[in-house]
Formats: C-alpha cells, structure tokens, sequence
C-alpha cells in the first residue's frame, strides 16, 4: 500500500500535428522544431506567452549604444551536469551561420549581431552593427548548446544527422532528450538538472499525428492526453464534450501565398510564351483580388481565423489602419487587370502547399485554385507532407506556394525581414524568401529600423516598408490563425501567440 505522501509519477502525451524535420536546435527555424528545442535548451532570453522578453539563461542586462552585456545565472548546468558558461554562448551563436542546408535559417536572429564576447565566465557582451531594438526577441529564438557536448570535427560541431540521433543533444532546459522514433514518438524525460521550476511531468511522450480527425480520435480514446490543432469543424462539439477543455489563443502566424518573380518562368508554368507574368503587379495583383479571404474564414476555418491584409494583425507593432482589413475580392477588376498585361486567356501556374502542417492547409490551396480558376488562371494543386514540401519550395519547384510565417517577436521587422526582404543569406536576410521579390526601397527602410531604437520612428519604418510590400502585392496574406488545443479536462495551457506548444506550461488544473 503506498504512503500518504507518495506522489505517483505522471507522463503527459502530446498528439502532434507535425513531426519536426529535426531535432538540431539551429537547423530549421519551423514550430514544430523550435517547441521541442525551447524544452530541451533555454536561450539567453525566452519570451513568455505574449511575446515579451523575459530573463533566462540571462538573470540580467544592460545596454550601451551598440553593447549589450549580459549576465548569465551562476546555478545553470546542462542536462549532463557540466556549468553552463559564456563559452557556451559563445559556441552557439558562432555555429549559427555554419549549419549547412538549412531551410530557413537562425542567421536571420543574428543578422544585426557584430561581435560576441566572453568577459568572464558568467558575462557575455554583444556588439551590434548598429543599434538593435529586437536584439532581445531575437535572441529568444537561438537557445543556448554546449561546448562541450556539441563541439565536433565538422565546422559546425556536431552535425544535424549527429544531433538527430541525440548525439550531442545536450541542453540546460527543463527536459533532456531520450529518443526519436521517426513518425512514431518522440520522448523526452525531466532534466533533473535543470535550475528553474520543476514542471509538473516525468516524461514527456510526443506522437505525430498528422491527420486531424485521427488526432481527434486518439484525444477521445485517451492515447495522448493533448492535441494540436483540432479540426475547426469539430470544435463545437469538443466544446461541448466534459471531459475536455478546449483553449483558443490569438496567434501571430498568417498564412500566405509566394509568387515565384524569377526572370524565367518558374517550374509548373505553361502559356505565358517564355515570360513569367508574376513579374507583372497587375498578375499578382489580379491574383489578389481574386481571392475571397472573408469566404476562406467563414467556410473553411469555421470562422477560426481573421482575413488577413498584411503580414501582422493590426494593431500589432509596425502595422498600419491602412492595411488592417484585408481587400475585398473583386473578379471584374482582376479580369481587367490581367487583360490589360496581355494575360486575358489566363495561363496556367502550379500552387504548392504541405498536407497538414497548417489549419486547413490543403482545402486552403484548393480554394485558392477554384477562385483563381474564375479569372482564367489554371493553378494545379500540388500537395505533400510537410518536409517534403519545404524541399521541393526550397528548390524553387512550385509558381506559387502556400505557407505559413509566425512573427515570434510580435513586431513586423520579422516577417519582413525573413519573408521579403531581398535574399541574403550570408547577412541573415530573406532567410525565408523563396519567392525571389526584391524591392531595394523597402530593404532600405526595414534596415534602418532594424537600427532605429526610437519606437514612435521604427514603427513608422515599418508601416512604410510593409505598406510597399503590401501596395507591390509582393506577397500574398491570406488569413491569421487562431490556435486552439484540446485536451484532458484536468488539463490546462494558456497557449501562446506563437503556437507553440511547451510541454514545461502544461499543467493540472487547480
């Protein structure tokens, strides 16, 4: 017979609705890698549910003109028991840029980064290149590795494949790494180490369940005990069911559409005698148009989501009224727009998209292509699983594709800065831009925000910038998310604006 004081020890299982392309903390900036990695490793800097930075691994900081120092907690160890020291800080931020292949890039978080420095073993000072008013939310993103578990003959230490068998997965976060069965589960168990608060499981136990109902099914039958991502059609009656809890949280992901403006047709193309129209703002403007987002929301989301006329909801930081609401679908003026750009028999395109990785990701393309199919433009529909996907954008091999960017910092720097701004990877810049847009007048002005410390000013770059993308019809917003999770009914998680789903906030109800 157990003890009155005996506590039973308590797995939580998590239904996922997609399995991480990897668990290198520096290879792909995706979600779904970046929430198992910030259980694993703890940045200098974390930001909590809204998007505002919190201490971390930095108890403290001060900033001078261009030099930040930070002082690091003396009680953080490793999963492994080793001290964290700024050698570690070090160490990470000078792997970043040498990850080969990555997808989209953590250079993008330190793009405004000169010089790192270790003044002590508990003191890091960073130099920027100018002054760097997202430093902070920047910094949230990249968590901290250690030297000595992660260090390796390749330039970049251990290498992904390495640190995907768990070799070299070493971290100072609440859990530490225990295994990776590819589309059967991940586990990891509680890093008895760890120098915050203790959360409330033993084990965590993640399964990739990419088919929502399925996840759904798996809820109701008690094999996970939290899903992401319930279908929207289902949710009134999950709302309805008492053994569960339902939470829905605004995020800040939208979900857009890229148009391939290379000089030569992209793959998929066909039609257009050797040219590619998406070139022309009138194509992609007439694309634009022809697009009812209200419809999108309201018979595909089930109203879960907001139409979407910029890259942030307003009014979100470097948002404007001007592009708060998103613009009406117009078919007569599309028509006219292509007509007049030589297109009035349409052409046909290819629009990418992931089966799964987004709310409605598929039914969402396929929409697109019926609108787009009343203006004459042909699009075929190609969709996959996640990763494959991503390859196959990452390689140019869609016109046009359909994907999804959350702006973790809250501000519109980052999206802009990843999804828009010219190409540039070796500066941290499009690390996110598949679409090949360049306009040098807005990379102008995001990077005299990126240096701008003044609020009023930098959010007035940034109305301007994102107004040039939006004016262009550089890209295409199409909706916000709204993130909902199920889960057990003495299950709670309060969400987070970046969807996110960490398993260390996850407790039981009190």
């Amino acid at each position: 017979m157990a003890s009155a004081g005996f506590v039973q020890a308590r797995d939580l299982t998590i239904g996922l609705r997609t399995e991480p392309s990897s668990m290198d903390p520096q290879f792909h900036s995706l979600t779904p890698n970046t929430q198992l990695s910030e259980t694993l490793f703890d940045p200098l800097v974390r930001t909590d549910k809204n998007a505002k930075p919190v201490a971390c691994l930095a108890e403290s900081w001060t900033v001078d003109g261009n030099v930040w120092t930070f002082k690091l907690r003396k009680d953080a160890k490793f999963s492994d028991g080793t001290p964290l020291t700024a050698d570690d800080v070090l160490f990470t931020y000078d792997r970043v840029p040498k990850v080969p292949n990555s997808p989209s890039s953590y250079a993008l978080y330190l793009s405004t980064v000169d010089k790192v420095e270790a003044v002590d073993p508990h003191t890091v000072r960073i130099t920027t290149k100018g002054p760097s008013p997202v430093l902070l939310a920047n910094l949230s993103l990249v968590p901290i590795m250690s030297k000595k578990a992660a260090s390796g003959p390749a330039p970049e230490g251990k290498t992904t494949t390495e640190l995907n068998r768990g070799d070299g997965l070493v971290g100072s976060g609440p859990y530490k790494f225990v295994s990776w069965k590819r589309g059967a589960e991940i586990v990891f168990a509680r890093n008895e180490h760890y120098w915050g608060e203790k959360p409330d499981w033993d084990k965590i136990i993640y399964r990739p369940i990419t088919n929502s109902a399925a996840r759904v099914a798996a809820l109701l039958a008690g094999d996970v005990d939290v899903i992401e991502d319930p279908p929207t059609d289902d949710l009134a009656r999950l709302k309805s069911d008492a053994n569960l809890h339902i939470q829905e949280t605004p995020s800040v992901r939208v979900i857009y559409l890229a148009l391939n403006q290379g000089d030569e047709p992209p793959k998929g193309m066909s039609g257009t005698d050797g040219k590619n129209p998406l070139q022309d703002k009138r194509v992609r403007e007439a694309l634009s148009l022809a697009i009812d987002r209200d419809a999108i929301v309201k018979r595909i989301m089930d109203g879960v989501g907001l139409p979407a006329g910029n890259l942030l909801p307003y009014p979100a930081f470097g948002t404007s009224k001007e592009h708060a609401k998103a613009e009406p679908s117009d078919v007569e003026k599309a028509k006219k727009l292509l007509a007049d750009a030589g297109y009035a028999k349409g052409f046909t395109l290819s629009l990418g998209s992931p089966d799964g990785r987004y709310t409605n990701d598929k039914r969402i393309a396929q929409a697109v292509a019926a609108m787009w199919a009343r203006i004459g433009i042909k699009a075929n529909v190609e969709t996959m699983a996640p990763s494959v996907f991503f390859k196959k954008r990452n390689t140019y091999e869609f016109s046009t594709y359909l994907a999804g960017w959350s702006a973790s910092s809250g501000e519109m720097i980052n999206p802009l800065k990843s999804l828009v701004v010219t190409k540039d990877p070796e500066a941290g810049l499009g690390t996110t831009n598949w679409s090949k847009y360049s306009n040098p007048d807005m990379d102008k002005l995001v990077l005299e925000a990126s240096q701008t410390l003044d609020d009023d000013k930098r959010s007035e770059l940034l109305q301007k910038a994102s107004g040039l993308v939006m004016d262009d019809y550089g890209i295409l917003p199409l909706q916000f998310e709204l993130s909902v999770w199920a889960m057990k009914k003495d299950l709670r998680y309060e969400g987070r604006a970046d969807q996110m789903t960490l398993a260390q906030d996850i407790t039981l109800a009190k």
